[in-house]
């Protein structure tokens, strides 16, 4: 497989150790007083007036140790993958707040993310569903209500967006509830996965540890987020906001070992932004997205940590431009390393997510894997006796040779057109963006499978409609 270097050795060694000056001297803001307390009892130093606590590196590198070096993330059709640094890679799609067909938008309906979902689900190379904002139910549902859309419409592994810690643990209770009706539990099939962001600069917020919290002892993976600014909260230099940003992941890391001794933890650096000086606007689609999301992956790498990113655009819509920013940085972040790339279907500044360019997007990661998977060299792929019976023959097309290998060896694709105009006129003449288009009616018009967990689905679907009742009242 092709890793694509960012940093060297020694720069990284830089990078890490202004980090763990960071957490000593400066400090971690928590705001909440059970986990300070608990940091202060594991060695970290407290200052109870202002919140803040200072890690000493021995404290930081003891918990690290307790962190498994790979996450195992399941799905409800039986598939498994694990994460573990300089492995392979997955996509994920992302959270938004609006829905955006052509261009026009408008906030996520529930009927809008069932349909994403619907799309998703027929995208292989696509292999994990984040939750989102559902614009019709109030802060405290939005989670929940969420993830049991995600469930009813899709198997593919759930990663709720998480709004409030309570909300996290009503998740908890339905992924163990449906579990139990199919005879598993959440330990060993981890269907479900978790994550909170620090406040930059090095600040965690009560809701944010409370999550962490309530999440705690079930084995859950577990997402340190990091999304700094470059030039807004956190230095304009990218090796700046590197320093900043491992050290918060590092604060996070040690706050959920302290939880959970031998939580999976993914160490994500691969949120952060940079802020474009024209617009003061944080930017997603930059190439300094995938130089810093390509370093984190190598960070986690020295560290022992599966890692993270997200791959987006700046674009309002689905054109050129959402093509070619994603390709640019989700090539970066994959050929840096990154396990969980998020983002699929992601669009504004993960402002928005579209069916279309989910379905584009699908295409793009596919033939981003094969770039990643790089070119194998054996003695058969050498293909020297072949060689030698051609001669001077260009009749390869036929051989058995060929037909052995052509489909691991060459991607192929539904959406890109690769007939000669003649051809492409006779099929209607279709852009990218109008194939996708028309792809994602074919999924919508096909009918649903019956479900064969129905009796578990129920079981979340109860959980729903009790807490639903509370939070309304």
């Amino acid at each position: 497989m092709i890793t694509l270097s960012i940093l060297s050795e020694e720069d990284r060694k830089k990078i890490l150790q202004a980090s763990f000056r960071i957490l000593e001297e400066t400090g971690v803001q928590i705001d909440h007083p059970e986990i300070f307390q608990k940091l202060c009892e594991a060695g970290c130093r407290g200052d109870e007036e202002k919140s803040r606590v200072f890690f000493p590196r021995a404290v930081v590198e003891e918990k690290v140790k307790l962190c498994p070096s790979k996450a195992l993330f399941a799905d409800r059709q039986g598939g498994l993958f694990t994460a573990v640094p300089g492995g392979t890679c997955v996509f994920f799609t992302g959270n938004a707040l609006n829905f955006t067909k052509g261009k026009e938008t408008h906030p996520i309906l529930e009927t809008d993310f069932a349909m994403f979902c619907r799309v998703v689900e027929a995208m292989p190379f696509i292999q994990g569903v984040v939750g989102t904002n559902l614009s019709e139910y109030p802060p405290e549902a939005k989670d929940f209500v969420g993830f049991r859309v995600m469930m009813e419409n899709t198997r593919k592994h759930l990663r709720p967006c998480i709004y409030t810690p309570q909300g996290a643990a009503i998740i908890v209770d339905m992924a163990q509830a449906y579990l139990a009706e199919m005879g598993q539990d959440l330990r060993s099939r981890p269907i479900v996965s978790t994550g909170y962001t620090i406040v930059s600069p090095l600040r965690w917020t009560k809701e944010g540890l409370e999550v962490y919290r309530r999440t705690a002892g079930y084995g859950m993976p577990a997402t340190i987020n990091s999304e700094c600014i470059s030039g807004a909260t956190s230095p304009v230099t990218l090796a700046g906001t590197l320093v900043l940003a491992n050290a918060e992941a590092l604060s996070g890391i040690v706050i959920n070992q302290i939880l959970e001794p031998g939580r999976p933890c993914i160490y994500n650096l691969g949120f952060s932004h940079v802020m474009d000086m024209k617009t003061a606007e944080p930017t997603t689609g930059a190439p300094e997205n995938g130089l810093i999301a390509a370093a984190g992956a190598a960070f986690a790498r020295d560290l022992n940590f599966p890692s993270a990113a997200w791959t987006c655009s700046d674009s309002a819509c689905v054109d050129s431009q959402s093509a070619y920013e994603r390709t640019l940085v989700g090539l970066v972040q994959l050929l840096g390393g990154a396990n969980i790339i998020w983002g699929a279907g992601n669009l504004e500044f993960t402002r928005a997510i579209s069916l279309e360019q989910a379905v584009i997007d699908n295409e793009i990661i596919g033939a981003a894997q094969r770039v990643k998977r790089g070119i194998e060299v054996n003695e058969e792929t050498l293909a020297v006796e072949l060689i030698q019976e051609m001669k001077s023959q260009a009749n390869y097309l036929s051989s058995d040779f060929t037909l052995k290998h052509f489909r691991k060896e060459l991607a192929s694709f539904n959406l890109v057109n690769r007939h000669r105009r003649s051809a492409w006129e006779k099929r209607g003449s279709k852009s990218l963006e109008e194939a996708a288009r028309e792809q994602v009616e074919k999924i919508l018009q096909k009918p649903q499978p019956e479900p064969t967990d129905r009796g578990a689905l129920e079981k979340v679907r109860s959980i729903e409609k009790k807490w639903l009742e509370k939070v309304r009242r």
